[in-house]
C-alpha cells in the first residue's frame, strides 16, 4: 500500500509539473513571440510609402537596433548642447560590467562622448551605449524611459525600452515597421550627426574596430545605419541607401546568419530602387492603413502648420531639409544660405519648420516638385551641405 502511495504521489505531481510547463502565464504571452521567420518592411523615406512589408506588425526583440534610439537621443543632447562631442564621460562600475560586445572600458575612466558614439556605431558597444545613456539621464533606467517617450513621439506605437545597449530583456519589444520609422527619422532629424553610421571602422585604445554593418562597403547607396543580434531575435539590420536622390529605409528581422540577412535586404533595396510602384501584396485596405501610418511616422508635420504655411506650400509639395537646430534664428540662417548655393531655389521660400513634438527647427527651402528636390540635394551635397527631400 504504501508503494502505491508514494507512486500516485509521484504521478500527480510529475502530471502538475507537465501543466505548469505547458500554461503560459499572461505575462509571458505578451512577449515577442519570435521564431524562424524574418519579419522585414521597405519604406521610401520622401514619401512614407511601403514598398514591401511581411509580418512588419510582429512584436520582436530589437537586440542591438535598440542602439538607434540611444544615439538618437544622444544627438538631441548634442543639438542643444546638454553635451558636447568632445566631452569627456565617466564610466561607471555598471557600465564596464556590459556583456559584450563591448570596447572593455574600465570602472573610473572617462571617454569621449564622440569616441563613444564611434564605438556604438562600429562596434555596438555596450559599454559605451550605457555610459551615453548615463551622461544623458543619469542612469540607464531613467534613459530606458525617455527611449519610449521618443519613440511614441515618433509614432512608435508598438516599441518599448529597457536598456540602451538591446542586451536580451524580455520586456524590450519592437517591430519592423516602428524601426523604419525610427530609421528615417534619425535621417531626418540628425542630418548634421548620420554620417557617423557611414563610418566603416573605429580605432580606439590601438584596436581597430570594423563597423558590423558589411552592406557600407558592399552595396552601393548604402550609408547606414545599424545591425544587431541576440539568440532570441536572430540578426537583425536597419540600412538606409540612395540612389539619384532618392532614399530608402529597410529593415530585416530574424535572419539565421548576418550574411542571410545581409541578402535578403539587398534583394529589398534591389526591387525598391527598380520599381517604387512596388507595393506589399494583400489587403488592399490594410495597406492603405499602412502607408498612412508610415508616412505620419516618416513625416510628423503639423497639418495646421502646414495649412496656414504659404512658404511651405509654396510651388509644390516638397522641400529640402538642410539640418536640425535648437535656435528658430540659427536654422532660419541656414535655410537662407542653402537658398544662395543653388539656382533653382529662391530664398523666399526659406523657412523654419517645427511641429508641436519636435524641440528642435528644421531649416528648409520648399515649394518644390519632388524632381527639384532631389537636383537641388544632390547640388548641396556637392557643395558639402547636408541635406535630406521631405514632404511637406
Amino acid at each position: 500500500m504504501r508503494r502505491l502511495m508514494v507512486a500516485l504521489l509521484v504521478t500527480l505531481l510529475a502530471a502538475s509539473g507537465a501543466w505548469a510547463k505547458s500554461a503560459p502565464s499572461k505575462k509571458s504571452s505578451a512577449r515577442p513571440q519570435v521564431d524562424n521567420r524574418t519579419a522585414s518592411i521597405l519604406i521610401d523615406a520622401e514619401t512614407g510609402a511601403v514598398l514591401h512589408g511581411d509580418r512588419e506588425d510582429e512584436l520582436r526583440y530589437p537586440a542591438s537596433l535598440t542602439k538607434i534610439m540611444t544615439l538618437y537621443l544622444v544627438f538631441e543632447a548634442l543639438e542643444s548642447g546638454r553635451l558636447k562631442l568632445h566631452q569627456r564621460l565617466h564610466v561607471s562600475g555598471f557600465a564596464a560590467g556590459q556583456e559584450p560586445s563591448k570596447l572593455g572600458l574600465k570602472p573610473g575612466e572617462t571617454i569621449t562622448v564622440e569616441a563613444a558614439i564611434l564605438g556604438v556605431v562600429t562596434k555596438s558597444a555596450n559599454d559605451a551605449a550605457v555610459v551615453l545613456a548615463e551622461g544623458v539621464a543619469r542612469s540607464e533606467s531613467a534613459f530606458a524611459e525617455l527611449m519610449t517617450a521618443k519613440a511614441r513621439e515618433l509614432g512608435m506605437s508598438s516599441t518599448v525600452f529597457q536598456n540602451a545597449s538591446g542586451l536580451p530583456n524580455s520586456a524590450q519589444q519592437t517591430t519592423a515597421r516602428d524601426m523604419a520609422a525610427l530609421g528615417a527619422a534619425m535621417v531626418r532629424d540628425h542630418p548634421r550627426y548620420y554620417p557617423y553610421f557611414s563610418r566603416e571602422s573605429f580605432s580606439f585604445d590601438g584596436v581597430a574596430h570594423a563597423n558590423h554593418n558589411k552592406l557600407l562597403s558592399r552595396y552601393d547607396g548604402v550609408d547606414g545605419i545599424k545591425t544587431g543580434f541576440i539568440r532570441a531575435s536572430g540578426f537583425n539590420l536597419v540600412a538606409s541607401a540612395v540612389r539619384d536622390g532618392r532614399r530608402l529605409v529597410g529593415v530585416v528581422f530574424g535572419g539565421n546568419t548576418a550574411s542571410v540577412r545581409d541578402a535578403q535586404m539587398v534583394k529589398l533595396l534591389d526591387a525598391g530602387f527598380r520599381d517604387s510602384s512596388t507595393m506589399v501584396a494583400g489587403n488592399s485596405s490594410k495597406l492603405r492603413a499602412v502607408v498612412a501610418r508610415a508616412a505620419k511616422a516618416v513625416n510628423p508635420i503639423s497639418t495646421a502648420q502646414a495649412a496656414t504655411d504659404e512658404k511651405a506650400s509654396g510651388r509644390g509639395g516638397y522641400a529640402v531639409q538642410v539640418g536640425a537646430f535648437g535656435r528658430a534664428q540659427a536654422a532660419e540662417q541656414v535655410a537662407r544660405k542653402a537658398a544662395k548655393l543653388v539656382p533653382q531655389l529662391d530664398e523666399k521660400d526659406a523657412y523654419v519648420d517645427r511641429d508641436g513634438r519636435s524641440k528642435y527647427f528644421r531649416a528648409r527651402v520648399g515649394g518644390l516638385s519632388l524632381n527639384e528636390a532631389r537636383e537641388a540635394c544632390r547640388v548641396l551635397k556637392s557643395k558639402g551641405q547636408d541635406c535630406l527631400v521631405v514632404g511637406t
